[in-house]
């Protein structure tokens, strides 16, 4: 469409509920359109897209463009506004305890976990105080001004932009909104060694969440922070260094080997308790299968001769498989599963009784009997991986006694900066962004379109069942975004602006290019859990 030569242009508008065609002056900001609507839309506007680009409110349109408004249920949104807190955290303590090294660790109870000064401990008193000037920092309303944006031409053009806010200035790795009166829900929480800053739900903007206390994985974390100490790497200028002087070989030995003694000191504690049923659970590109087979190994080491088996070989019959809301074939929720013939089968295995377990025939839709005619032995593990290995409801009729969960992830050790972390959804979705290129021929853009679907789904049937595990096992690599750095650039790269999926390969893109490439990947274990998303995988080839 071509503009008007009078000052004047057209824009189509998305709101969320319709979209409208708008003739607005050129070099309108976007505060200025979100104003306009701003009262009839369910929750706070906090950026938008413009021609598939992420853009901050303050963005002024000259041309005709496609504008999309975004509130908190957008996942690059709600990182924004997450970011957007943090900054007024870091002014408010600094104005509490003056110079001081806040560093943002990891997600933890709906929020983000947070320690000062290395760990320092402070009273219930003085958290008060900083949330107090918080919020009193949001009523001053005062602007984010992005006061440098500097390129890497080595990376894509990829930038990293310094904001101030009120004489605190900082580096990051991504937007802001507009003021501190955008950021209307927070609140604190003295937790372990630190802070946390709790944030509403995305699909909930509007109201905080209820507390839950994710003690195992907050130790899961602690022990991931330990590993990367034990290295010398806490950050990504770290594990460069390391690779610009050669020493990532040893890094990638030395990762491993944890890997290991974790897996061994598990299968330890298994034939200790005398545990029957094995659960195994994890979200997408954890790298259970990985895991569940170099943990058969270490059972075998301990003299077991474990069975292995999946729930996926339980699915119900196509069709009875059930009806998401959009009517497509829902194979995400536990009522997938045929629980009856699962559980009966299990206690029959724990009985010594023969079974003939199932294979699902995924291509009939139906499973298929009489090709594992299996028995186990009275001391034989049974070792399941399955997203719902967690929730009671899969093995309701199994002794709990019989029972020992584990849950799977890959709990990121490493950040950007003290400020700049990597969500562990970010190093999941490169590995699957990876993984899908090279194993299903998927784009990176295919990949990252059907992301909020697989999250959805992750959000309903894993991750509340997390502290259900009787352990959880870390299978992040501290040097592996920068092996899967030069698998995955190139097929974020690709990603073109007249594709939607175009903000959100920018914004990976965006923290991978704090990552030296490890070009040499063949000191890589073949049973490393890494191989099975960059190939050579001894458990997949």
């Amino acid at each position: 469409m071509k503009d008007s030569d009078s000052g004047r242009i057209m824009i189509n508008l998305n709101t969320g509920s319709k979209t409208l065609k708008l003739e607005i002056d050129k070099g309108t900001s976007l505060v200025d359109i979100v104003k306009s609507y701003q009262a009839d839309l369910p929750f706070i506007i906090l950026a938008a897209k413009v021609n598939n680009k992420m853009e901050e409110l303050h963005k002024r349109i000259y041309s005709f463009s496609e504008v999309q408004l975004l509130d908190m249920r957008d996942n690059a949104t709600n990182f924004i506004y997450q970011r957007s807190a943090t900054v007024i955290f870091i002014k408010a303590v600094e104005e509490a305890l003056g110079s001081c090294g806040v560093h943002v660790e990891n997600s933890l109870n709906q929020g983000l976990y947070i320690e000062i000064n290395g760990g320092q401990k402070l009273p219930q008193s003085l958290i008060t105080k900083i949330e107090n000037r918080m919020r009193e920092i949001v009523k001053e309303d005062i602007p984010y001004v992005l006061e440098m944006n500097t390129k890497d031409p080595k990376n894509a053009g990829m930038s990293t932009s310094v904001y101030s806010c009120g004489g605190t200035k900082e580096a990051y790795n991504g937007q802001l909104v507009p003021s501190t009166r955008y950021i209307q829900l927070f609140e604190l929480k003295k937790y372990g060694g630190g802070v946390i800053i709790r944030f509403p739900d995305p699909k909930s903007p509007d109201r905080m969440p209820e507390y839950r206390d994710d003690k195992k994985l907050y130790g899961a974390f602690k022990e991931a922070t330990e590993w990367g100490k034990l290295m010398g790497i806490s950050l990504s200028r770290d594990l460069n260094e390391k690779i610009a002087s050669g020493e990532y070989k040893q890094i990638i030995q030395i990762s491993e080997a944890l890997h290991e003694k974790k897996i061994a000191q598990i299968a330890d504690l298994i034939v200790k308790k005398g545990k029957r049923i094995i659960l195994i659970s994890g979200a997408t590109s954890s790298g259970k299968t990985t895991f569940a087979n170099r943990l058969c190994i270490q059972l075998r080491v301990n003299g077991k001769r474990p069975i292995y088996l999946g729930t996926d070989d339980y699915f119900v019959e196509r069709s009875e498989t059930p009806i998401d809301e959009n009517g497509n074939m829902n194979f995400e929720d536990i009522e997938g599963i045929d629980l009856t013939l699962f559980n009966g089968d299990m206690n029959a295995l724990l009985k010594g009784e023969i079974v003939d377990l199932p294979t699902f025939d995924f291509k009939l839709g139906a499973k298929i009997f009489g090709n594992r005619i299996t028995k186990a032995e009275e001391d034989q593990p049974i070792v399941i991986e399955g997203i719902h290995g967690l929730n009671q409801k899969l093995t309701e009729f199994i002794p709990d006694d019989q029972k020992f969960k584990i849950y799977v992830g890959p709990f990121t050790q490493i950040n950007i900066d003290a400020h700049n972390r990597i969500p562990t959804t970010d190093a999941r979705m490169i590995r699957r962004i990876v993984r899908d290129f090279k194993f299903r021929n998927y784009s990176a853009q295919k990949t990252i379109s059907s992301w909020p679907s697989v999250r959805k789904g992750e959000d309903k049937n894993i991750f509340p069942f997390s502290e259900e595990a009787d352990v959880l096992m870390n299978t992040a690599h501290i040097y592996e975004l920068a092996v899967l750095k030069k698998y995955a650039f190139p097929l974020l790269s690709a990603i073109t602006q007249e594709e939607p999926e175009f903000s959100e390969a920018i914004r990976m893109l965006r923290f991978i290019k704090h990552f030296d490439s490890i070009e040499d990947d063949s000191i890589i274990a073949n049973n490393s859990v890494l191989r099975e998303f960059i190939g050579g995988s001894i458990f997949l080839e």
